[in-house]
């Protein structure tokens, strides 16, 4: 039997997770307002800033995206509102079902359908076709709007996302791929759960090695996957791609664990194939499709995820912002609050507030999980995520009301992969509960918010039979509601059960809409759109509704564009081919403090002096604080952020660092320099970056920003690498030809590019050597 909330029933995902880092210190149709034009100089205008680009493909950014690279949503959707829309809630297991018709369209922008998975032949799939498959068989024979359109080819959801796309031709729609139970296998058409391995070794060896031969198998049946039933793009939510022990799903552990070291190179590699096979297609199609991931929030898992270099492939990402506590330990707070109060008391535990190292920053949070991503990627391009579901505890001692109180710690539910839990809620506090390993009931307190607001009402809703509750169940105590105004996080408190039920309501969306209105954030992301609710007069009860989401959408239709430029400072327009990357992270646990190598090559055909000074931005989600250890004399030399902690949100986005080449170090065509930098908490891959040198300071290609032309310098623009093909930079001894861009190589073919000699490991053509790390098809067989 699929569980309730086989996808986001995160128990371990800020799991012992957080206590690590703690302790370790259809027809897809166009906007009919869409512009395509055709000339490549002009759907480069319309190229998100930052977002990576396939070397010679002419993307078609303006089917989905304006002039100033912001997405095209319709003209009361200024943000993005994105639903996630479940395969299991069909209403055939008698419980409440969630149809296409039940989605309030004119107050979403995106769907997400939740889930496809890997199947052991490593393509993408959602089982095998038939009447009893919810996505591509299934009826709904007499359900008002849940009639199948006769012109497709399937039935299921997807016949019904597509047949009401055609009514609302701006709503996106998404394969979502993966969730927590199908990250490392995938249910059976019998409901039963496959071990095949699924993201874990589709996109990495046994050995930590990339499998590249999995990621084009998994990529290409995603391409034909979307195009045959009709989507817009494809978002992965793989969980987890870190190097954390233990961290996911305890079924994929075994598996997952022993591939730690290579799952950041894997995941790097797959998204980058994703994002250039569907570039070719969008170019084939004249249609630009998407590609999103679903990301953690927590900042041990995000630790284990390097700088997240992926955040480039991306249009957007989606925070998974809650499941920040829950009933995987004692600790008692909200699932999703907006800020830090300074009084997590897990926090607090473990010495984050107390240890100057931390600069008293609480990361438990919307906020600082917000923050880590604007590090890397514009504010419009990251959405935070909302939970229509709570989490809860029982048997509560001390807090206020609860809040900060701890939970007695007992046996996790069977399957857990933890030691001791918190004692979760359970019974008519767990209705939307998920089975152990044993089948048993999991206590989570994980309810629907229409259920959380009878409750609150002190009324029991008659769906309480179809749970397995029996017709007179009655509530004992009083399910007050709570709000903190600092953490933006309401919570209900039945003081005779000890119960605390973390919840969302029209309170706490409007000063998170607002949030987002405020920091121009590109939306809200929803899990899952069927626990929202409204009032149903003619029963006296909450059932199912849009009230949260209709909240948004309010907030939203008049908002001001979302912001998307990633720099605060204003850029040089030329740029120069170095090559910036951090790598060479420790593993795991003893990644702390966060000690990666920083790694500069130069491409150019001039020499760095010494004294070449190079600037960039990292996210104030890390203190600033930041140095190195190799004499490069780095400096924080602003911070956006300058208070102590962050109660009440961080008050800026960036640390702005400055360092310099030793006065005796040079950096000669080709040559590359290592440093060992050291920061104390996770942050996404640092941009904004300049060189200055011989009076002269340009951007870096590597950023991708929008407006910049690369060149050589002292030649002017249009004279470097990635505008023309151009004679072979190190002019020397390599006797392989130069590379071009225009020029189709084969495996194994050899090209000398930067007075290095480059060996190609499958078919490509206008790739630039060096420029895609070492995933990437060049390998770099040394100088020349």
């Amino acid at each position: 039997m699929l569980s309730p909330t086989r996808a986001r029933s995160t128990l371990p995902a800020a799991v012992a997770a957080v206590a690590g880092l703690l302790l370790g210190a259809l027809a897809i149709t166009p906007s009919t307002a869409a512009a395509t034009p055709s000339a490549a100089a002009d759907q480069e205008s319309c190229r998100p800033d930052g977002l990576y680009r396939t070397p010679g493909v002419d993307v078609p950014y303006c089917s989905v995206y304006d002039t100033e690279g912001r997405e095209k949503m319709g003209a009361d959707h200024q943000r993005r509102v994105i639903g996630y829309f479940t395969s299991w809630r069909t209403g055939k297991d008698g419980k409440d079902a969630y149809l296409a018709s039940d989605i309030p369209w004119d107050k979403v922008t995106h769907l997400n359908y939740a889930f496809a998975h890997v199947d052991g032949d490593n393509k993408i799939s959602v089982g095998s076709d038939g009447p009893q498959n919810a996505s591509t068989g299934m009826t709904w024979p007499g359900v008002a709007g849940a009639e199948m359109d006769p012109a497709l080819p399937y039935k299921g959801h997807f016949n019904l996302l597509s047949k009401f796309k055609k009514q609302h031709p701006d709503v996106k729609t998404l394969v979502s791929v993966g969730g927590w139970a199908e990250t490392g296998g995938y249910f059976d058409d019998n409901g039963d759960r496959v071990d095949s391995g699924g993201f874990y070794s589709m996109a990495t060896n046994a050995d930590g090695s990339v499998n590249q031969k999995g990621i084009d198998t998994f990529a290409d049946s995603t391409v034909a996957f979307i195009k045959k039933y009709g989507f817009n793009g494809v978002d992965v939510d793989y969980e987890y791609p870190t190097t954390m022990k233990d961290a996911g799903n305890p079924l994929d552990h075994t598996l997952a664990n022993a591939r730690r070291a290579g799952l950041v190179k894997g995941y790097g590699a797959l998204m980058k194939t994703l994002r250039e096979k569907l570039d070719r297609a969008s170019a084939a199609d004249g249609r630009h499709y998407l590609l999103t991931v679903a990301a953690p929030s927590s900042g041990y898992l995000l630790r284990g995820m390097e700088t997240f270099q992926v955040q480039k492939y991306l249009d957007y990402v989606n925070i998974m912002s809650y499941d920040l506590h829950g009933a995987w330990n004692e600790y008692v707070g909200p699932n999703a609050s907006l800020f830090d109060d300074g009084k997590d008391a897990e926090l607090a535990q473990a010495g984050v507030y107390s240890t100057s190292q931390y600069g008293g920053v609480g990361y438990l949070n919307t906020d600082w999980a917000y923050h880590y991503f604007r590090g890397s990627m514009p504010a419009g391009r990251i959405n935070i995520g909302l939970p229509y579901y709570t989490r809860g505890f029982k048997n509560v001692q001390g807090g206020t009301d609860g809040l900060w109180g701890k939970a007695a710690t007992t046996d996790c539910p069977a399957g857990a992969g933890l030691t001791k839990c918190g004692d979760g809620a359970v019974g008519i506090d767990n209705l939307w509960h998920d089975l152990d390993a044993d089948g048993k009931e999991s206590p989570a307190g994980s309810n629907p918010m229409w259920h959380a607001k009878n409750l609150e009402k002190g009324i029991v809703g008659d769906y309480v039979t179809r749970y397995g509750f029996p017709a007179d169940t009655t509530l004992t105590g009083t399910y007050t509601r709570n709000y903190d105004s600092t953490l933006v996080a309401p919570w209900l408190w039945n003081a005779r059960k000890k119960v605390f039920l973390s919840t969302e309501d029209e309170q706490s969306v409007a000063a998170k809409a607002d949030y987002v209105v405020d920091k121009g954030i590109g939306g809200t992301m929803i899990w899952e759109l069927a626990g929202d609710y409204g009032w149903d007069a003619a029963k006296g009860q909450y059932a199912q509704g849009s009230t949260l989401t209709s909240a948004m959408y309010e907030k939203f239709k008049a908002a001001s564009p979302y912001g998307a430029t990633r720099s605060t400072i204003d850029l040089p327009a030329e740029a120069l081919d170095i090559d910036v990357s951090f790598e060479q992270f420790a593993l795991g646990d003893s990644n702390y403090p966060i000690g990666p190598k920083l790694k500069i090559t130069n491409n150019t055909t001039a020499t760095l002096p010494g004294g070449t000074e190079f600037r960039f931005d990292y996210a104030t989600s890390a203190p600033a604080n930041a140095k190195d250890q190799s004499g490069f004399g780095t400096t924080v030399v602003r911070s956006d952020h300058t208070a102590a902690g962050n109660v009440g949100g961080l008050k800026g986005d960036y640390n702005r660092v400055s360092l310099k080449l030793p006065a005796w170090q040079t950096l000669a065509p080709g040559a590359s320099v290592q440093l060992d930098f050291v920061y104390y908490l996770p942050t996404s891959t640092p941009s904004n970056w300049t060189v200055t040198f011989d009076g002269s300071t340009y951007a870096l290609a590597g950023d991708l920003a929008r407006g910049t032309t690369v060149v050589q310098p002292g030649a002017g623009p249009g004279t470097g690498p990635g505008t023309s093909p151009s004679p072979d930079p190190g002019g020397g001894t390599c006797s392989p030809a130069a590379w071009s861009a225009t020029a189709e190589y084969g495996t194994g073919a050899t090209v000398s590019h930067g007075s290095h000699t480059w060996k190609a490991k499958w078919w490509t053509k206008g790739e630039t050597p060096g420029s895609t790390g070492e995933w990437g098809v060049w390998q770099d067989l040394g100088a020349c």
